[in-house]
């Protein structure tokens, strides 16, 4: 009984999540903009966590973020977007009686099958900014702020507009707008934090080193993104757009970089054979060791050993 107590509440339609939030009938099954440039909407979120079956974006005016561009913080005190997609967790676990409602001027919440025949059914799936966590927000500066409201503000003109042939068009066109607003706006923020994000590249990097040299990797195997981004308290989407920005490579590709460079070190100044290199490494099998090696470096194991002799 307790388990189910505490097993996420699962919201199917956005008419259900209506009817949870305390919040009126939504005027399209498929699509719902809460909120209003004039009025700031409050969700009354239901206790503990829930999942919702479709994508919510949602503007919070008031997140008190602080971002450091070199040796100085600056306040974004405009707010900033939330993005989850279908299936993800929201929320804490625990029930919390005094817990604030969540005051957001604008949230949208879209049903996967509106895009249903359109291409951003697909494209959606690549912003990563989807699977960030909550502390990952999108913060925004006052010029981007009044760039995002004002979509918001053409989605709900469209949206509360009498339908036409062209209505899904245009609303579609919109939500693809925001979106790649969105992604501009996160690179800005992966800029805005360089400092910040250089000394996490330097701890990513120290943990990598530690995971091999303190053989970690003979009891928990090769090295996972999802096991870097614990360590720095980040999603490993974030993680891996954070070292996109830095590097041009993403969280797997630097996994993958630091384990050549590991085998290269042993290969040329050990004697251990293939197979107990990959060992040491944390590869189950020496074969997908020689694999990965051979599609980073053109070289198999041994042809790389033999270049040294």
């Amino acid at each position: 009984m307790k388990k189910e107590e505490n097993s996420p509440q699962k919201f199917n339609s956005i008419s259900d999540a209506h009817r949870a939030f305390g919040l009126p009938k939504p005027l399209h099954p498929l699509i719902s903009l809460v909120g209003s440039v004039a009025v700031q909407g409050e969700i009354h979120m239901p206790p503990g966590s829930h999942v919702l079956n479709f994508y919510k974006i949602s503007y919070t005016p008031s997140l008190n973020g602080k971002l450091r561009y070199g040796q100085h913080y600056y306040d974004f005190d405009e707010g900033g977007l939330l993005f989850a997609a279908p299936n993800q967790i929201i929320g804490d676990r625990e029930t919390d009686s005094s817990r604030k409602k969540e005051c957001s001027l604008y949230t949208l919440l879209i049903h996967p099958d509106f895009f249903l025949g359109y291409p951003l059914a697909r494209k959606i799936k690549q912003y990563g900014f989807f699977s960030y966590a909550a502390n990952e927000t999108l913060h925004l500066s006052d010029e981007e702020k009044t760039t995002i409201l004002s979509i918001f503000g053409m989605i709900q003109q469209e949206l509360t507009s009498r339908i036409d042939d062209f209505s899904q068009d245009v609303v579609i066109a919109q939500i693809e707008l925001l979106l790649n607003y969105a992604n501009r706006f996160y690179k800005r923020q992966f800029l805005t934090r360089k400092a910040v994000n250089n000394d996490l590249l330097q701890k990513v990097d120290d943990l990598l080193d530690d995971y091999f040299n303190n053989e970690t990797s003979l009891n928990q195997g090769v090295p996972t993104v999802h096991y870097l981004a614990e360590q720095v308290n980040l999603s490993p989407s974030y993680l891996s757009d954070m070292l996109r920005s830095l590097i041009g490579q993403n969280a797997q590709q630097y996994v993958h970089g630091k384990l050549i460079e590991k085998a290269k070190e042993k290969l040329s100044t050990t004697n251990l054979s293939v197979s107990e290199v990959a060992y040491t490494l944390g590869f189950e099998h020496s074969q997908s060791f020689s694999k990965l090696f051979k599609t980073k470096t053109n070289l198999s194991p041994l042809e790389f050993r033999r270049s040294f002799n």
